[in-house]
């Protein structure tokens, strides 16, 4: 979770101004707090989430705390590859998070055969992603959303019309899970080359190697 801090401030003659952060994650905003309580000139602190929900320092500890245990801190990769001479699809997916301390990286890819586009493998990739989190449990937390294509990212993002029936088929599809896991997604668009770990596991699917993995991150 991503918050901002807003705080009151006061100076040893009393005067007063407010003040508000950037963004930034929430365990982060506990140690600023946390420092700045220390100079007893924070009169009252609050920090705004992403979905402009009000925390004290107190609410916002207990959360972390609580979450220790489960995934958190959450960044998905997608990537499908559709071979037209053969009608199959490669779907790779990479998931980070953060567990009990550590650092994970899953990765996981799939062949499919029931597929017709590029750009239904893409689809088709994401939605192998929200299957492994909720796998993992995850719900109703922010999830970094991450692909190379405009067409799923934008449509996605309700910037780009969604006019293919099968195509706003899996845009419903993928709306719907998100909601009912209470993911709130916020998507990025990057370059191949930055997508290129979820690349490979979709092109090593359509070569019938198949991979499942988790990993801790050093």
């Amino acid at each position: 979770m991503k918050v901002r801090i807003e705080l009151l401030y006061k100076t040893p003659k009393r005067t007063e101004t407010n003040f508000t952060s950037e963004v930034m994650p929430a365990g982060q905003a506990v140690l600023m707090a946390e420092d700045l309580e220390k100079t007893g000139r924070a009169k009252t602190i609050t920090f705004i989430d992403e979905a402009e929900r009000s925390w004290n320092l107190k609410e916002l500890k207990q959360y972390m705390k609580g979450i220790e245990t489960e995934p958190h801190n959450i960044k998905i990769y997608f990537d499908g590859g559709f071979d037209h001479a053969s009608r199959r699809s490669g779907l790779g997916c990479v998931v980070y998070y953060e567990q009990n301390g550590k650092s994970l990286r899953l990765r996981k890819n799939a062949q499919v055969d029931e597929l017709n586009s590029n750009n239904e493998a893409e689809y088709a990739a994401l939605h192998l992603a929200l299957k492994e989190l909720e796998l993992l449990g995850v719900h109703h937390l922010p999830v970094q959303v991450v692909g190379d294509s405009q067409v799923v990212i934008n449509q996605l993002k309700g910037e780009w019309p969604c006019l293919e029936s099968d195509l706003s088929d899996w845009a419903d599809w993928i709306e719907d899970k998100m909601k009912e896991m209470g993911i709130q997604p916020e998507y990025a668009l990057v370059s191949r080359k930055s997508n290129r770990e979820a690349d490979r596991l979709a092109t090593q699917a359509l070569q019938d190697i198949e991979i499942t993995s988790t990993s801790e991150m050093t």
